[in-house]
């Protein structure tokens, strides 16, 4: 077995962005998530969000396509849920944001997931790692120039 070490921060939301992970619905979504994500291999370090969105600290392994990995884990809760009886429906925007990290920041994208009730009130939110689209802002990346061979006669 390869050794990896594979940290994302991932968030996404509902349909529309409606209210629609309550207080009673949360621990009941969550325990959706959080089943599936370890059912496919992956290691859950923090859950949490609030009423329109959810954010997900996981270790996935090499082996499940971060798509896959959450495709799958909204795939299953919004099913699950709506088939155990309650009330409300629940739906998920297509979208979806996925932030790789290093083992040295795990501390601190965990601690931010955790608080997130405290975040949106407070207005101290990342901005970044709220995203769950490209819509409004470029990629930052290097001119593909870089990237292009060698002149002829370039020594290496």
């Amino acid at each position: 077995m390869p050794y990896w070490q594979l940290y994302y921060h991932l968030v996404w939301s509902t349909k529309g962005r409606e209210p629609l992970l309550s207080t009673r619905a949360q621990p009941i979504v969550y325990g959706f998530l959080r089943s599936k994500a370890i059912g496919l291999g992956a290691t859950l370090f923090a859950l949490g969000g609030i009423e329109d969105h959810v954010h997900m600290v996981v270790s996935i392994p090499p082996s499940v396509a971060v798509a896959r990995f959450v495709g799958q884990v909204k795939g299953i809760a919004a099913t699950l849920f709506n088939k155990s009886g309650n009330a409300a429906v629940l739906h998920w925007q297509e979208e979806y944001g996925a932030f790789s990290f290093d083992g040295k920041r795990l501390p601190d994208i965990v601690a931010y997931v955790e608080h997130q009730v405290e975040h949106h009130s407070q207005n101290s939110l990342i901005l970044v790692l709220e995203r769950t689209s490209d819509r409004g802002a470029a990629m930052v990346r290097e001119e593909s120039t870089i990237y292009l061979a060698p002149p002829e006669g370039y020594a290496t």
